[in-house]
């Protein structure tokens, strides 16, 4: 009854989930592991005492459920675990199911690499065939040594990630992703809004390639420039944070 009638009511009513956190055994971080949240993540730092308990939890789970190799001879760290890790939370902190079922893999390479899955050099890719996210390990910190720049490869990827998973599952969070998207494309479908998009530069030409890049670059801006995201683009904004239940207190 419960998840058949009075959730998906709920959901569709209120455009979010009844709940988002409840863990019965919650998992835990070594020391240098919650070190390295402590120093190196933003995100985390702003969270209060009991969010950033949730937060460790996610994190500690996603790099204990995914395995994490490393390419060319590159040695995955506790540092490399612990900010992709969460980074995919970040994104999926607002969901009850946060965790993916279309990777099962993170591949971390030096720099840039080769693709044999487009015969291409990338600084990153989600790739479903392979159940792989990939990161060139240089490019991904390079997308938080500038907080503001709204480049980062870790959140573009996983939001690639993201967008497949909404689309394809049939939880409440993923409901919710799915109908504030449809309504996404709906609004820049229209001639005036594109253009505005358009004309105003502040999403990169690369947004306009396909509906993919264009979820996975604002998602960037979204995090990165929060406060001119809301300025240039209200009410795209408030979609965004339907989209992914995002508490903006945060």
């Amino acid at each position: 009854m419960y998840h058949v009638i009075v959730e998906p009511l709920y959901a569709f009513v209120f455009r979010k989930p009844i709940y988002v956190h409840f863990y019965l055994f919650p998992k835990h971080l070594t020391l240098p592991q919650l070190q390295i949240l402590h120093t190196e993540f933003d995100f985390y730092q702003k969270l209060s005492l009991k969010e950033k308990k949730y937060f460790e939890h996610r994190v500690a789970t996603f790099i204990e459920r995914y395995e994490f190799h490393g390419r060319e001879g590159l040695v995955v760290t506790d540092q490399m675990r612990v900010l992709i890790a969460a980074t995919a939370i970040m994104l999926t902190f607002g969901m009850r199911n946060y965790l993916f079922t279309l990777i099962d893999k993170v591949i971390i390479f030096p720099d840039i690499y080769y693709s044999s899955a487009n015969d291409n050099y990338h600084k990153g890719e989600f790739n479903p065939r392979m159940r792989a996210i990939a990161f060139s390990w240089k490019h991904f910190m390079e997308g938080y040594a500038i907080s503001n720049d709204n480049l980062n490869l870790g959140l573009h990827e996983f939001a690639h990630v993201i967008h497949f998973e909404g689309l394809r599952k049939t939880d409440t969070s993923s409901t919710i992703f799915a109908a504030a998207y449809d309504d996404i494309m709906e609004q820049i479908k229209r001639p005036a809004n594109y253009k505005r998009l358009i004309d105003s530069d502040y999403f990169r030409i690369y947004a306009y390639t396909n509906q993919y890049e264009f979820i996975a670059v604002i998602l960037e801006h979204f995090f990165e420039t929060p406060k001119q995201f809301k300025l240039e683009f209200p009410e795209l904004f408030e979609q965004v944070k339907i989209m992914i239940n995002f508490n903006e207190v945060i």
